[in-house]
């Protein structure tokens, strides 16, 4: 029983350790955050933190894999996207949980500059956002929601892409004091995930325009 205890423990400190730098990262930007201010705000000694995660870079990679774990998740139900309803709340979950790790785009272009590791596998999560949105392209051509050229769907792709990596980046520089607040959230995801489902209005049928126009309301005027 007692062997069992200490093997949790660790995991516990560990997984705890995780929850609070994200809230920190999140709340403050990474680069603003120090090792000693992460084991100040758990009430545990530097040495401690150093035993589960010796490096900051260790943070910030576990941190990430988390996140690329639950997009990969997200992204498989891209195929299941039939009309714009379906395209609406894929989106918004997508801005969803890149605010549950906004610290990433947040401070996207020093992260990649810093650490080698995330370079490297953003490149897979750029490329595995390009292909969820061409599927949800594909799926909503399929269902005839949408009439657009082959040739024009990799370019529209593109720019959705663009607009869900830095939408956040905009927003923070529309109003730093306040866009990354929490209670600025909601009304920021939605203002995002009608912004990328606006790039596809000059192809939508016309019941499919009405439907998410009726679906966004006054967000579409913000």
């Amino acid at each position: 029983m007692s062997s069992r205890t200490n093997k949790k423990e660790p995991r516990r400190t560990a997984e705890r350790i995780l929850e609070v730098t994200l809230e920190l990262f999140n709340r403050f930007g990474e680069p603003n955050v120090s090792t000693t201010l992460i084991s100040a705000e758990l009430n545990i000694s530097p040495g401690n933190l150093y035993y589960h995660y010796p490096a900051k870079d260790e943070l910030i990679n576990s941190l990430f894999d988390r996140y690329e774990r639950a997009l990969n998740e997200l992204l498989n139900a891209a195929d299941n996207v039939k009309n714009v309803e379906d395209a609406w709340l894929f989106f918004h979950m997508f801005f969803e949980l890149i605010w549950q790790y906004r610290f990433l785009y947040r401070d996207l272009n020093d992260l990649l500059s810093k650490n080698r590791r995330l370079e490297t596998h953003f490149q897979f999560v750029l490329k595995n956002k390009q292909q969820a949105v061409r599927a949800v392209l594909d799926g909503l051509s399929r269902h005839q929601s949408i009439r657009i050229d082959a040739r024009e769907s990799e370019p529209v792709a593109t720019s959705m892409v663009v607009v869900l990596t830095y939408w956040l980046s905009y927003e923070y520089v529309r109003d730093p004091r306040k866009a990354l607040e929490p209670e600025s959230a909601n009304a920021a995801l939605m203002r995002g995930a009608y912004h990328v489902l606006s790039l596809l209005l000059p192809y939508l049928e016309a019941s499919q325009r009405a439907h998410m126009l009726s679906l966004v309301g006054s967000y579409a005027k913000n």
